[in-house]
């Protein structure tokens, strides 16, 4: 066990690998967006841990495949010839190191110290690492720039607008960019964004429909597809108080009994709908007035996910890596941890709009209420 290595900045390499491999596991578990990492393309995080070897050296390579289209060939017909090549879309992820440590105020003046120091090091850093990646990675799909918090408010003294994958964030393609007006999806326009603009189960089930025809390749499950909806709690609110989102919610633990999500308080699967709330959606209630959106850019607003398959792609590139130091003629420690890690949001040319389209996820903006 890690904790019982007492000196202080004088670990082994061994010893700094388990600490290392301590913290990314604490920091992964804490996670929001693990639970929608895989390795493979029916994920709506795509994981890739390896560099692969190109032209232009090591890189991390995400690969888009998109369904084929053609008809093939019947009975005795010519096979040769007549094969149909497949569309694949790679996509490169700019990976970078993102770094944090912490301080103790005083001498460290015997083990039991040095051990919970450890131990409360590893544990604010991990949270740290957690959060980190949970709000870039909502950033990153709703194509939000990193120098703005996920609540809008300015994200100051701050390294990531800098990070070597911020530049890659780009806003919602033409397709993939809605809003909802209350009674129907639009394109968006954040600066028409009113009141009126309440999320409700009709847009669920609109935002599905629109997601199938635009050819969103949505998630596989026992033989059955889905996406994922993120929300901000007040959007989970809202559709809590819609009169048709209660009735859909009643039917789904109808057929699901004790064992349907409504009753674990998890996750609410409708008409084809994982919704997950989450806090880090992006929302404008931290941005000034004249920075929100609507009339004088004066309203709050969310930025709603629907996602499907290969919504974005993470860059996991080896284990963070710990490092002790002493200060002040050592009377007082830190510790560092630095890790190697990406973000993209992948896009593709898409046949159907004969544009450059985000591949896995729809943005639709919406009122925010206040709470």
């Amino acid at each position: 066990m890690a904790g019982g290595l007492t000196n202080f900045a004088s670990l082994t390499s061994q010893q700094k690998i388990v600490w290392s491999r301590d913290v990314w596991q604490a920091a992964r578990d804490q996670m929001f967006v693990k639970k929608f990492m895989g390795s493979g393309d029916n994920a709506v995080i795509q994981r890739i841990t390896e560099l692969t070897k190109t032209e232009r050296g090591e890189q991390v390579i995400m690969h888009l495949v998109a369904d084929l289209v053609d008809d093939g060939v019947i009975g005795d017909n010519e096979r040769e010839g007549n094969e149909e090549a497949m569309q694949s879309y790679s996509q490169v992820l700019n990976i970078d190191l993102i770094t944090h440590s912490v301080r103790n105020k005083g001498k460290l003046s015997d083990q039991k110290s040095v051990i919970n120091f450890r131990e409360m090091g590893k544990d604010r850093l991990a949270y740290w690492l957690a959060n980190r990646v949970d709000q870039l990675a909502f950033l990153t799909m709703s194509g939000i720039a990193y120098s703005v918090l996920n609540n809008g408010a300015p994200r100051t003294a701050s390294p990531f607008p800098n990070l070597s994958f911020a530049a890659d964030v780009s806003a919602p393609s033409s397709k993939r960019s809605l809003m909802w007006d209350g009674t129907s999806l639009q394109v968006s326009a954040t600066g028409s964004i009113a009141s009126t603009y309440l999320p409700s189960y009709k847009m669920i089930v609109d935002l599905i429909a629109y997601a199938k025809e635009n050819y969103v390749k949505p998630l596989m499950s026992g033989g059955k597809e889905y996406y994922v909806l993120f929300v901000a709690p007040g959007t989970l609110a809202a559709l809590k108080k819609d009169a048709d989102y209660q009735r859909a919610v009643v039917g789904v633990a109808t057929k699901g009994g004790t064992d349907s999500p409504w009753f674990t308080g998890a996750t609410v699967t409708i008409d084809g709908a994982v919704i997950h709330e989450h806090r880090l959606v992006y929302t404008t209630k931290g941005a000034a007035s004249g920075s929100k959106w609507g009339a004088g850019s004066a309203i709050n607003g969310t930025r709603s996910l629907l996602c499907g398959a290969q919504a974005l792609g993470m860059a996991d590139i080896g284990m963070p890596e710990w490092n002790e130091k002493e200060f002040q003629y050592g009377s007082q420690q830190g510790i560092n941890i630095d890790k190697m890690f990406g973000l993209l949001k992948p896009k593709f040319y898409s046949n159907l709009d004969k544009s450059i389209e985000d591949f896995g996820v729809i943005a639709v903006d919406h009122w925010m209420p206040a709470y």
